[in-house]
């Protein structure tokens, strides 16, 4: 009779793994000036913890989350971080000159190490700078998704549905916040709720 032992605390996740990349300066920024048109109080901004849920439910596996932030200015937003690191995540603040777009330059980065790695990967982002990432990482049996609001997100995506690249709605499929937004978009008949518009 064998036995079943804990998980050594700190031990990489054991067999196929998803890696969630998140891109939190685009989030935030998609968020404030195109559902909300002013800054996001806290309560209206995405559970980072369920997004995580999410991630591991979609596709029924360990997942690696990786938040990408902005810290050319010297400074981490240190109770966001330790947030972060409470939920699992493992927060990566990159610092530039002033004139590069760190994160997205971190992101490509890492999508393009994926490459090589077996493994799933989904992106939380709108931005169309990760398209030649994404579409490089699609096939060969490998799950890619992407994980945002979908009315917002950059057109060329939608192209890549045809090639395998599943788009996941940061608020209908990833439930990800505990306030309803203000959003006007198109809602498949199966997933209308009427009691959240009552």
């Amino acid at each position: 009779m064998s036995q079943l032992h804990a998980p050594t605390p700190g031990a990489e996740p054991v067999g196929r793994k998803t890696y969630l990349l998140v891109d939190g300066e685009n989030i935030d920024a998609t968020l404030g000036m195109n559902v909300l048109n002013r800054r996001p109080s806290p309560d209206e901004r995405p559970r980072w913890d369920r997004v995580t849920g999410f991630a591991h439910k979609v596709w029924g596996q360990d997942v690696v989350p990786l938040f990408f932030l902005n810290a050319t200015s010297g400074q981490m937003p240190m109770p966001f971080v330790q947030a972060l690191l409470a939920m699992g995540y493992r927060p990566i603040p990159l610092a530039g000159n002033g004139t590069e777009k760190v994160v997205d330059v971190g992101i490509q980065r890492t999508l393009d190490a994926l490459a090589t790695r077996d493994g799933d990967v989904m992106l939380a982002s709108h931005d169309g700078d990760f398209l030649p990432q994404i579409e490089a990482l699609l096939g060969e049996g490998r799950r890619v998704g992407l994980l945002a609001f979908r009315e917002f997100v950059n057109a060329r995506f939608a192209e890549l549905g045809t090639r395998g690249l599943e788009t996941f709605d940061l608020e209908g499929d990833a439930d990800a916040f505990t306030t309803l937004l203000p959003r006007v978009r198109i809602i498949p008949l199966d997933e209308f709720d009427p009691l959240r518009y009552l």
